[in-house]
């Protein structure tokens, strides 16, 4: 399968400080390929250098074998872009936007507008300054893919979107896969990249820590759980279970707070073995995930699991 995105070296610096460093990954043609990191990691200058909105310190970058920054109007032709802050004219409607974009374009088909507008439940009639943050994402994101582009090219797309629309975001990301068309995405949401890209790649502090498929996520993500019993399980148990990192104990013995990397499994079948009343989980958010696995570097939270709590 031809790659649609090759990076090869690619570095940004702003002055002295840091923007990436030494990036090389491919998007394969058809895939859609998560872009993941703590805030500040450096997804966003990665998409604005895709984009030629940022020239390189050194580096390259094809999209669809045309450079970057020589070919950047023919690739404008291919792509879809969202922008991970949207500054549009307050003063138009989101439709006069859409209109405008489309024209921009050289046309765009009537139908296919208006078919996103209702699809994702927008009212195009206000102006852009009296939208929420989730309607001008929404404007955002149909501008992107109306089109039709062969990649898209999205940051934070479902950012401010309620939940049926985030749903109705990932169909969309389905359709286009089906159709063979690529998608570039950064997410802070674990379980919407798990559940829409092909594959991954990780960024830190501007350089890439892993490129893999999803599956690569399940041994950095953790869960909170919360498990009160009628009556007090034995903690260590629980301690010795693999992927446990912490088990704290409540004063009457009765509830553990467990912290827990990768699979749950093995904690929820032995948890079964005693009279279990409750049990809350907790996914903590990508960038409480990036920080707490790579905070001295990468690998799991050194604990004796013996804390008390209230």
């Amino acid at each position: 399968m031809s790659a649609v995105i090759e990076v090869s070296g690619l570095t940004k610096y702003y002055g002295t400080k840091r923007g990436v460093i030494d990036l090389s990954f491919a998007v394969a043609d058809g895939e859609v390929f998560g872009f993941l990191g703590p805030n500040g990691a450096g997804k966003t200058t990665t998409m604005r250098l895709l984009m030629a909105l940022l020239f390189p310190t050194s580096g390259s970058a094809a999209i669809a074998g045309l450079d970057c920054w020589r070919d950047t109007v023919a690739i404008k032709r291919l792509v879809g872009y969202l922008p991970g802050e949207l500054a549009l004219d307050p003063n138009l409607t989101g439709g006069q936007l859409l209109t405008y974009f489309a024209n921009l374009r050289g046309g765009v088909e009537r139908r296919e507008i208006d078919r996103l507008i209702a699809r994702l439940d927008l009212d195009p009639s206000r102006r852009f300054r009296q939208y929420s943050h989730g309607n001008k994402q929404k404007v955002g994101l149909i501008q992107a893919f109306m089109h039709r582009p062969r990649l898209l090219i999205l940051d934070e797309p479902t950012n401010g979107l309620d939940p049926l629309n985030q749903h109705e975001f990932q169909l969309m990301v389905s359709e286009v896969r089906g159709e063979g068309r690529t998608v570039f995405l950064s997410s802070h949401v674990l379980s919407e990249v798990e559940s829409t890209c092909d594959r991954v790649a990780i960024i830190r502090d501007g350089r890439l820590a892993r490129v893999g498929g999803v599956a690569e996520l399940k041994s950095i993500r953790h869960h909170e759980l919360e498990l009160t019993f009628g009556v007090a399980p034995p903690a260590d148990a629980f301690r010795s279970l693999p992927g446990v990192e912490r088990v704290d104990v409540s004063h009457d013995g009765l509830t553990l707070r467990a912290v827990v990397q990768g699979d749950l499994d093995a904690v929820i079948k032995l948890a079964a073995r005693y009279p279990l009343v409750n049990i809350v989980s907790e996914e903590p958010s990508l960038e409480d995930v990036f920080l707490r696995y790579y905070r001295a570097g990468g690998g799991a939270e050194p604990a004796d699991g013996h804390r008390v709590v209230s």
